[in-house]
């Protein structure tokens, strides 16, 4: 019994890390451009499999629009040492990251930079979100 149960569990392992891979894939992302970007954030989404942050970006025209910047999980970005308090709806900041293949504004965060002016939440200090 215990020979049949490794011998299924080889068989399906493969279908198993196919489907993990497939949900990390970042096929839809130029991840050999990074950009840089600079606006207020209008919302931080700390969920579960990925944190999000979006932030109203003007181009040369005075047009804004809402970019929504894909991070890694809120675990891994608090191991880079970002808490909840870092960045707030209303605060400025900076990114980098690699867009969307597509061009609509939107991209998987490879950097974030507050620019809010409080050093106690991290003012000035970049750090890895993903």
């Amino acid at each position: 019994m215990r020979l049949a149960f490794i011998f299924l569990a080889a068989l399906y392992m493969p279908t198993a890390m196919q489907a993990v891979f497939a949900h990390h894939s970042q096929g839809m992302y130029d991840i050999s451009t990074l950009i840089s970007l600079e606006g207020t954030i209008r919302r931080v989404r700390w969920t579960n499999p990925h944190a999000w942050v979006f932030v109203d970006v003007e181009d040369n025209d005075g047009n804004v629009q809402i970019w929504a910047l894909e991070g890694g999980s809120p675990a891994a970005v608090a191991g880079e040492g970002v808490n909840r308090d870092h960045l707030l709806p209303g605060d400025r900041v900076g990114a980098r990251c690699h867009p969307l293949r597509d061009g609509s504004a939107g991209c998987v965060l490879g950097f974030v930079t507050p620019m809010h002016g409080d050093p106690a939440r991290g003012h000035g200090v970049e750090r890895p979100w993903n």
